[in-house]
């Protein structure tokens, strides 16, 4: 099981690395160059990313993507959930059928608490303190 996908690896390091400049445009071609991400997942990252608010972007010779929030106003939380959805640790499902003791598991009631206090975690880590935690090393 893995906690953090591809899909949000690659976009977390896109926005940390265009978090670094904030008032700086970055075209895909400087982005791939610089993350060694492959250009057309990374278009599409980028891509979803604006459609969901995180970046702006500007077409046209000079232009690019730019971060539209404060840098501690995203989430890995938030990003998390644009490319892997809700955070869940099981689905209780046995069989491709939903387990019939879903009220009553003992086991699912503690991972749900164990998902609640995951969640919570992640929700505290901003870009900012990714940053501020590169800055220190």
């Amino acid at each position: 099981m893995k906690l953090i996908t591809r899909d949000t690896d690659y976009a977390l390091r896109a926005i940390c690395f265009i978090a670094q400049d904030k008032d700086k445009l970055f075209s895909v071609s400087s982005l791939v160059k610089k993350l060694k991400i492959p250009g057309p997942f990374l278009r599409k990252l980028l891509q979803i990313l604006r459609n969901k608010g995180v970046l702006s972007s500007s077409k046209g010779k000079g232009g690019g993507f730019s971060l539209s929030k404060n840098p501690k106003d995203i989430l890995l939380w938030d990003i998390m959930k644009i490319f892997q959805g809700e955070f869940r640790l099981t689905e209780c499902f046995l069989q491709r059928k939903i387990c019939p003791n879903i009220k009553s598991c003992a086991l699912r009631k503690k991972i749900i608490k164990i998902e609640a206090i995951v969640v919570k975690k992640l929700k505290e880590i901003s870009i900012d303190s990714l940053l501020n935690s590169q800055k220190r090393r």
